[in-house]
């Protein structure tokens, strides 16, 4: 959600930063621009719409410049177009800024500054932020820094900021609360940006922020700062990501490449971990809390989106082979009510990107009330990840597509992990059955590539339903949350009404909405509740409904009651939800591409939700 890339170095810069923004396109945004400074003066170029057609319109145009900031916006303060797109000009066109984030008493401020007799050109709370700094500074005859750590202390909400002045054409000033930012350091050049994509062609040698924290950085070096003007020494890393991760490899879309990417995710998030063969599973990143999470009261996960729908796979896994209650939260919703988190209880965090804001928030809620924090992320580095005690990376790689398939499965793996580790610590589990899990688990790539290989008849039930406009899923057991997964896959890349069930919940009320024209999508592969799932789809079948069903090799019963089937391999079911999603995900994918949608950048959604 929003994308900053700045840069101050020797090279130019607009090429670099426009290079950059098309590799943040994932987050999602609706507008996009750049600043540079220029003769002596701060240029903005800024435009609605994709970064190319601000590349198109920039076409033919000197932009020499070796320092500048861009940035792709989602809008969130006034409606997409040119005049709310970032970078913003402060009041005397001495300042540019790239804002990330929402400043929340942005209104108080606004009105001030107009007492104070400023205007504003646009509707956004950034051009506010710019406007008040450049107030501090001018009345208060304070440095840039100075101005920018007090202006600060001042607004309230989530802000990443890059900060151009037009007298220092040597320096750019970078911070961040509660939204992510990363600076990188190559030999004489810097770059700043929201996350490691943009900058790892030029080093992977990065610091990430930490909320409340400034960058100063000049031509000779930078500095970081607390917000209290503290100097702090920074951390700095490694990037372990390499350039082909983020590019398509031959695949028309990064969410084809990502779902084709799952067998050998989900190996990677296994690797070193599970040892099949001895029984074994060794979670280093969990080692600290593990008597923590073995002796926990109850388990509160809190989770957003695609990872609130793995939270609720791990629940049905908690339960059955840890014996610990279990309660999945809507990060979104813990935050803002009152929750009742008692000493001993151990919070999972989820997320792929790391940087969830709600997720964030709920962190530091369940923390200040003395719960266990671990998190379970992708990003390296994360907010997420550095605001746990301990946790898990998902070691999946990069997801660009927005609409998350191989993080789901990796947090799944994960999970499955932590769980079945917990299970033996506690000896609720036997090791008869422990084997067989780990087993089965191991096979897991296998088995999802026998999946893809029936891409082209997904494809074809694909191409039958591309023109429907309501979608039902029905899902049993640790398949009901698939089922869920399955309908928000398909609404959020094809815009099709979506809604997913507990396949016994649908005579309670959805029922009302079957007939000849509504396909029904059943997960009905062979469990414990095989018996229940046929009856719910003779069900669905009496009332004309069109029954599109995920079953097991060799299912000779269902088959003749669906009109379309799509097999999976025979899998424990504690396991299936890894293997019955990955045929949703082919699905929607290929009904989106027949709808001439967007599918690694649907509308209004962003990969990163980083405000609230």
């Amino acid at each position: 959600m929003c994308g900053i890339v700045a840069y101050l170095g020797n090279q130019e810069a607009y090429p670099l930063i426009i290079k950059g923004l098309k590799r943040l396109e994932y987050r999602g945004y609706d507008s996009t621009g750049v600043s540079v400074h220029q003769d002596g003066q701060l240029q903005i170029f800024k435009k609605v719409g994709k970064v190319a057609e601000l590349e198109n319109s920039l076409a033919g145009k000197s932009l020499k410049s070796t320092i500048g900031i861009g940035h792709t916006r989602w809008a969130t303060h006034g409606e997409p177009n040119d005049i709310n797109a970032h970078p913003h000009f402060s009041s005397s066109k001495q300042l540019s800024i790239i804002h990330n984030g929402i400043i929340e008493n942005y209104n108080a401020l606004k009105k001030e500054l107009i007492s104070k007799g400023y205007s504003f050109v646009s509707e956004t709370d950034t051009e506010v932020l710019i406007t008040f700094i450049e107030d501090i500074k001018t009345h208060n005859n304070l440095s840039l820094e100075a101005a920018v750590r007090q202006a600060l202390f001042t607004i309230e909400g989530a802000y990443a900021i890059v900060i151009m002045d037009q007298d220092n054409p040597d320096q750019l000033i970078a911070a961040r609360k509660g939204s992510p930012m990363v600076l990188g350091i190559g030999k004489e050049e810097y770059f700043v940006a929201s996350d490691a994509t943009p900058i790892i062609e030029y080093t992977d040698e990065v610091v990430y922020l930490n909320d409340e924290e400034i960058a100063v950085i000049n031509r000779d070096g930078f500095k970081i700062t607390s917000i209290e003007n503290e100097e702090l020494t920074p951390y700095i890393q490694k990037v372990e990501l390499e350039l082909d991760e983020i590019e398509k490899g031959g695949y028309e879309h990064f969410m084809l490449k990502e779902i084709f990417e799952q067998p050998n995710s989900i190996a990677d998030s296994m690797r070193g971990r599970l040892d099949a063969k001895n029984s074994k599973i060794t979670l280093g990143g969990i080692r600290e809390y593990a008597d923590a999470l073995t002796e926990a009261n109850r388990i509160i996960i809190i989770a957003c989106g695609t990872s609130w729908h793995s939270g609720l796979v791990a629940e049905y896994l908690f339960e059955e082979f840890c014996r610990i209650p279990v309660e999945v939260e809507y990060a979104s919703e813990f935050r803002y009510r009152n929750p009742v988190i008692n000493k001993g209880d151990v919070v999972i965090a989820i997320s792929q990107s790391g940087e969830t804001a709600d997720t964030l928030a709920a962190i530091e809620l369940a923390k200040s009330r003395g719960a266990i924090i671990l998190g379970v992320v992708n990003v390296v580095g994360s907010s997420i990840s550095r605001a746990s005690h301990e946790g898990a990376y998902l070691h999946t790689g990069p997801e660009i597509g927005v609409a998350s398939t191989k993080a789901f499965t990796g947090q799944l793996s994960v999970l499955i992990m932590i769980i079945l580790s917990v299970a033996v610590r506690k000896k609720t589990i036997t090791d008869a059955r422990l084997k067989e899990l780990l087993t089965d688990l191991a096979c897991i790539p296998d088995k999802i590539r026998k999946v893809l290989a029936s891409n082209d008849k997904i494809e074809y039930i694909a191409s039958l339903f591309k023109d429907a406009r309501n979608f039902l899923y029905l899902g049993r057991g640790y398949n009901f949350p698939v089922a869920l997964e399955g309908a928000l896959k398909l609404k959020e890349i094809s815009y099709i009404h979506a809604e997913g069930y507990p396949a016994a919940e649908m005579k309670h009320g959805p029922i009302a909405l079957i007939d000849e024209e509504m396909p029904v999508v059943v997960i009905a592969t062979r469990d414990s509740s095989y018996d229940k799932i046929v009856s719910n789809i003779q069900e669905v079948k009496a009332r004309k409904g069109i029954v599109i069903a995920v079953v097991t090799e060799g299912d000779v019963l269902i088959p003749k009651m669906a009109d379309y089937v799509i097999e999976v391999p025979k899998c424990d079911e504690a396991l299936m939800p890894l293997v019955s999603v990955v045929p949703l995900q082919l699905l929607s994918y290929h009904i989106a591409i027949m709808r001439g949608c967007n599918v690694d950048q649907p509308r209004n959604l962003a990969k990163s939700v980083t405000v609230e």
